[in-house]
């Protein structure tokens, strides 16, 4: 087992899903309900699937496409998508 990919995987995901909705989502169901257990084995359950799912379809498209390229589409979405945040999502935010 690569241990240095390991980290720098757990490391990335830890710190990208701290303070996200998923979280805020968790927090919020383990205040309204009397088994906080429950709500932890479920919200661990489904990061563990959508990271499967991440894995298994990375590992598919890089069989068909080079890894630079999928970086750099990679790159182009997020800078799409922090484009929109910056300059298109104020409109939705003083209408509420």
């Amino acid at each position: 087992m690569n241990w240095h990919l390991l980290g720098i995987s757990f490391i990335t995901v830890f710190l990208s899903e701290l303070g996200d909705k998923s979280q805020l989502a968790a927090i919020a169901l383990s205040g309204r309900c009397q088994s906080p257990h429950a709500v932890f084995f479920g919200t661990a359950a489904a990061l563990l699937l959508t990271s499967l799912l991440g894995v298994l379809a990375g590992g598919a498209v890089a069989e068909i496409l080079p890894t630079r390229l999928l970086k750099g589409i990679a790159a182009v979405g997020f800078a799409v998508l922090a484009m929109r945040l910056l300059f298109f999502n104020n409109e939705e935010a003083d209408e509420c």
